[in-house]
């Protein structure tokens, strides 16, 4: 889950960016990592919706890839 100020940090820091007074050393270094953070959380939370998702088609049999199926039963998701 992403923390809630952590978005709205990023972007007061990336618009005081754009501004003629600029960032800091400091706050160049805090924006990185704050965007590494993100980035690494969103990649964490995607990757966990796409592992637990099933995949049918209009007729209702069901078409997850094989891949998503071999990640899911690794993690005891599935009993086929």
């Amino acid at each position: 889950m992403i923390p809630e100020d952590l978005a709205p940090r990023i972007n007061e820091l990336t618009a005081k960016s754009k501004t003629d007074e600029g960032l800091t050393k400091a706050e160049e270094a805090e924006r990185k990592e704050l965007r590494e953070t993100y980035l690494a959380l969103f990649r964490e939370s995607f990757r966990s919706r796409v592992e637990m998702m099933q995949v049918y088609d209009k007729t209702g049999k069901e078409v997850t890839p094989d891949k998503v199926k071999k990640v899911q039963r690794d993690k005891g998701l599935r009993d086929d």
